[in-house]
């Protein structure tokens, strides 16, 4: 009978376990999303001033909640890692309780983007999460003794999961699941008729005493003002439900989706210009037109500032990103590409491919993909990616349940 009631608190155990695996290291695929998430959590509470650390916090969190997971699968330090969970899961929970109350229109991040939960959804999660752990840890006493084998196990679980937060650090996501996936069709490309530019509208929010309001771009405030952010909107009777929508526009706040909706388009979004490589971003643009690309530079924020990110450019440089350079929301160019100024690839309006900024390709490889063929560049990439993450996953929870 006590060996079944310890075989019943292990298995409890490594479930709960493997929902801190699976939920971190969805999160860790991600980390630009994973800060997003983290910013909204600040918003909420009222703490924006921190957000330039949203995005270390969220990684580290994240990080830390797949250790602890593996501590809990493998039965390493039992109860150390059984107090460290119930502070954890307890401090989730309570966080989800004031979610529900306020029901404020944000994603728990949960599970990063590879899946949403409403709030009352998150909170059941974490209910259940709570009394397994009081099944699992309670009383903290015989709790049994992991084999020696398992501290191997999980130091070598700890030093691959800590590898892959550094690769996504530097990366793109092994696996996209944002609405701008390899695959779609903008829908600019679905017919000459079918993007209407009187569905949206550029809008631009500032902050002045602690209050946000909405301007349009031909009605902005005075300097006593703090911009804040630059959204694309869907006018009143819009329908973009079964659409992917890439709305750029130029200065004078005129649509231009088209520019990317057909021919080989690549793209190079920015959506933090202040903090971007312009240089490279300059002579990718040139080699790229070289090679018979249509290349697009799309950035966030306003006119004046972009221009004042771009100081110190050469008058070559400057032109070359003049060319086909045209502006839209935060939101849109973050989802399109997670690497601050990193490139997309459209042909006929699909999106094919992404690169980060930091592995942006060479004149050989843009000729390469130029002449090569669409689709089988779209599934050699995807699938590939999307394997390595998925064997990834795999060694991890083969190396917690085999060794």
């Amino acid at each position: 009978m006590k060996y079944f009631a310890l075989r019943t608190r292990r298995l409890l155990a490594f479930i709960i376990g493997a929902v801190y695996v699976f939920s971190g290291i969805s999160k860790l695929l991600d980390p630009v999303g994973a800060a997003l998430v983290m910013d909204a959590y600040m918003d909420f509470f009222h703490i924006g001033f921190m957000s330039f650390a949203a995005k270390p916090l969220a990684v580290a969190l994240a990080l830390f909640e797949a250790v602890l997971g593996s501590a809990l699968m493998t039965g390493v330090w039992r109860k150390i890692t059984a107090i460290a969970a119930f502070a954890m899961q307890g401090f989730f929970t309570l966080l989800t309780i004031v979610l529900v109350v306020f029901n404020p229109e944000m994603d728990c991040g949960c599970f990063g983007n590879v899946a949403h939960l409403s709030h009352i959804q998150s909170l059941a999660k974490n209910i259940v999460l709570c009394l397994m752990l009081v099944g699992a840890f309670v009383p903290l006493r015989e709790l049994g003794v992991p084999m020696i084998k398992k501290y191997v196990s999980f130091s070598i679980v700890t030093l691959s999961l800590i590898l892959f937060t550094t690769w996504s650090w530097m990366h793109i996501p092994l696996v996209d699941y944002t609405e701008f996936a390899p695959g779609v069709l903008l829908r600019s490309a679905e017919s000459t008729d079918s993007f209407d530019e009187d569905r949206f509208e550029s809008v631009f929010v500032y902050e002045k005493d602690g209050r946000q309001e909405i301007f349009s771009l031909n009605d902005l405030p005075d300097s006593t003002w703090t911009f804040v952010e630059a959204r694309t909107e869907v006018r009143e009777g819009g329908d973009t439900e079964s659409s992917v929508v890439l709305s750029i526009y130029d200065s004078d706040g005129m649509y231009h989706d088209e520019a990317a909706a057909s021919g080989k388009v690549m793209v190079v979004s920015v959506y933090r210009p202040q903090d971007a490589g312009w240089d490279r971003i300059a002579d990718f643009a040139a080699v790229s037109r070289k090679s018979g690309f249509r290349t697009l530079v799309l950035v966030s924020g306003l006119p004046q500032e972009i221009e004042q990110s771009m100081e110190g450019l050469t008058p070559e440089q400057g032109n070359v990103l003049h060319q086909d350079m045209y502006m839209s929301d935060f939101k849109t160019l973050v989802s399109l590409n997670r690497s601050n100024g990193g490139l997309t690839y459209f042909s006929e309006g699909y999106l094919i491919s992404k690169w980060a900024s930091r592995s942006l390709p060479d004149a050989d490889e843009l000729s390469q993909i130029y002449k090569g063929d669409e689709t089988e560049i779209l599934l050699g990439r995807t699938s590939s990616t999307r394997l390595y993450f998925q064997g990834f996953k795999l060694f991890l929870f083969a190396l917690m349940l085999l060794v």
